[in-house]
């Protein structure tokens, strides 16, 4: 993400946001905020209210996107106008990104068939891992 991102979301550029947001770019999959605060803890001490305030600043900007998951968390993304999906272990929380897109073509139909502009989708899958499958047949 270059320094003009900030900038032309009419952001002041804090070193606390350019480290957010160097920590979702390189991201793998989408992060909680305490998340995102394990991770930039190294590099930089912030309080858990402060990384809410700048996430919420940069998404109300669409800086990055925020969406609210199933397992009740709220996980932030760098906004690149593209989207992910995810397979999300139950027991340990491990998510692992699905690369393609399942729903593109249902999407395509959605909106022919009722008009809709599509704006977006969320995708969740969930199961075990094999780690976690692991432990569990061991203590049967």
């Amino acid at each position: 993400m270059d320094n003009n991102t900030l900038k032309s979301a009419d952001l002041k550029q804090t070193k606390k946001r350019i480290l957010i947001l160097s920590v979702l770019e390189t991201a793998a999959t989408a992060l909680t905020a305490e998340e995102i605060d394990e991770l930039t803890s190294k590099d930089m001490k912030m309080s858990i209210s402060t990384i809410y305030r700048a996430l919420n600043a940069l998404a109300d900007k669409n800086v990055i996107k925020k969406a609210l998951h199933q397992d009740g968390k709220t996980y932030y993304e760098i906004n690149n106008h593209t989207h992910r999906h995810s397979l999300l272990c139950t027991l340990c929380n491990e998510r692992i990104p699905i690369d393609a897109c399942p729903l593109e073509s249902l999407e395509n139909y959605l909106a022919s068939e009722t008009g809709y502009v599509i704006t977006g989708h969320n995708l969740e899958f969930f199961g075990i891992c094999p780690k976690c499958a692991a432990k569990k047949a061991k203590t049967k």
